[in-house]
């Protein structure tokens, strides 16, 4: 008699079914499982074995096969080993075949049979729905996380006894209804009105929050760069109910879902150190896994100390901020990862930090300044909208007790503004865009025309500035964002002058 359990696997962010097939054959006692299993699925015989032992039941004295179909799919990780203990107790008799019919299971398995968390749950709650299951088994505690997805039945499992005794019926198993709490966000930002002067930095920032545009700041260390950058979260708008859940799969499968946090609601923050490999950023690995650019997604991925990051790190990033999503090819097939990420950047001038301080000289060689500036290339350079200068504080503006305008003010603002983009491209047919960074070349043509003023501003600016055509057109989104900070249905000069001022000068300083 053969035992059919329904698992799933993921496959980059999406989930694949997976066939648990658990047979006996002739042979001496034992397991053998096929289907192209990693170590920790092959570890699985021991685990299940005692598990289903600790568990009060008889594990057969037979040679069983199991066979994880589709073949093809390489099967990773521990979550097999509740379906393939399942498997075993219906082969063996314990429970008919019908009680687990319409029904996903997975889980790790501890020796004394208690249920472990796994990994990736959100997709695999997902692909369970689409593919026209009723219940899934889950760990206790990844149930919140798989019961985001509606019209599906979360039982949370324990242990496997606890399991066998709902599946017999002997003590059913509630099924998890989910929690409508407001969670805790992951990073809490500085709040705008403690950051002292900069307010032409701040203007940069609200700008760039409101139409998803990357800033770099240039300026010499101790001015303000990384706190500026950490409030930037605070301003952001709120993420849609389809973006949390977009985000949170991304933590799901990468396995940093923090505990109680089964939903991501704030956008997320990341700010990896310079060491960091190229694999650890854009993302990678023997079985590919997302990176922090990945892990950015709708959120801030901040590089501080700029320069100091490896060349070939900073040129992988270069198709991702184009394209919005980064693929990974190996020979086996390649993967793709959302990377709608926007990118603050902040560095020094020179090594030593003080080329252009109106107080401290530089004491590095022109020579030098030149070669850690070209550390960053043209072409990402170009792929940046806002390039701004943060000069040191005065005294009086950082002894001065007024606090400037909060976060909560600039973000009413910014969402404002992102409102009037969301309902400009609904209205046009483009609902897969949502803010102004993300207009492709129609958009732009159709929403950024320029009056006659405009065009001549464009004109002087494109011959002086020798501005490439992604930048020309990165200048135009930023006008248009500029225009909407300013409930203006066109693009003005005056915001053209705006967005102008923040390209890149010819030597930084």
């Amino acid at each position: 008699m053969l035992a059919r359990i329904f698992s799933c696997a993921v496959v980059g962010l999406e989930g694949v079914i997976v066939e648990v097939e658990v047979d006996y054959t002739n042979g001496l006692p034992g397991m053998t499982i096929v289907g192209l299993p990693d170590a920790a699925v092959q570890e699985s015989r021991e685990r299940v074995q005692t598990a289903v032992k600790n568990a009060g039941l008889h594990f057969p004295r037979h040679r069983i096969v199991v066979n994880l179909a589709p073949a093809t799919v390489r099967k990773e990780g521990p979550s097999y080993d509740l379906p393939i203990a399942l498997g075993v107790i219906v082969l063996a008799g314990f429970l008919p075949h019908d009680k687990i019919e319409n029904t996903i299971v997975l889980g790790e398995l501890s020796l004394d049979g208690v249920v472990r968390h796994t990994r990736g749950v959100l997709p695999m709650a997902a692909t369970a729905r689409a593919n026209g299951f009723k219940r899934m088994f889950v760990p206790e505690v990844d149930a919140p996380e798989a019961a985001l997805i509606p019209d599906l039945e979360i039982i949370p499992v324990k242990t496997l006894a606890h399991l066998f005794d709902h599946l017999s019926g002997r003590h059913l198993i509630e099924p998890y209804l989910p929690s409508t709490d407001s969670l805790e966000p992951l990073f809490t930002p500085t709040d705008f009105s403690e950051v002292k002067g900069q307010e032409h930095v701040k203007r940069a920032l609200e700008v760039a929050a409101a139409g998803g545009h990357n800033v770099l700041m240039v300026g010499s260390p101790g001015a303000g760069k990384t706190l500026l950058a950490r409030a930037i979260p605070g301003i952001l708008p709120e993420m849609s109910i389809e973006e949390s859940l977009d985000v949170t799969r991304i933590y799901s499968v990468a396995d940093q879902l923090p505990a109680g946090t089964p939903l991501i609601q704030h956008r997320p923050f990341r700010a990896p150190h310079h060491t960091i490999s190229h694999a650890g950023l854009v993302g990678g690995g023997n079985i590919p896994k997302p990176g922090e650019i990945s892990l950015a997604h709708r959120g801030v991925l901040f590089l501080d100390e700029f320069p100091e990051f490896g060349t070939r790190v900073l040129e992988v990033m270069r198709q991702p901020m184009e394209d919005k999503v980064v693929t990974i090819s190996r020979a086996k097939g390649s993967l793709t990862f959302s990377a709608n990420f926007q990118l603050i950047a902040a560095m020094n001038p020179c090594p030593c930090g003080y080329y252009g301080d109106s107080l401290k000289p530089c004491t590095c060689a022109p020579a030098l300044v030149t070669k850690y500036q070209k550390r960053i290339s043209g072409p990402l350079l170009d792929r940046i909208d806002i390039h701004i200068e943060v000069p040191r504080v005065d005294y009086e503006k950082l002894s001065g007790n007024k606090l400037s305008e909060s976060s909560e003010v600039i973000r009413q603002r910014v969402q404002s503004a992102r409102e009037h983009q969301r309902i400009r491209f609904s209205k046009n047919g483009s609902s897969d865009i949502v803010c102004n960074a993300d207009m492709r070349i129609g958009e732009i043509r159709q929403f950024c025309q320029l009056q006659d003023e405009g065009q001549g501003l464009m004109r002087a600016a494109m011959s002086q500035l020798n501005l490439s055509a992604r930048a020309y057109h990165r200048i135009l989104k930023l006008a248009r964002t500029i225009a909407d900070l300013a409930g203006s249905e066109d693009v003005q000069s005056t915001h053209l002058a705006e967005a102008l001022q923040y390209r890149p000068k010819l030597m930084m300083g």
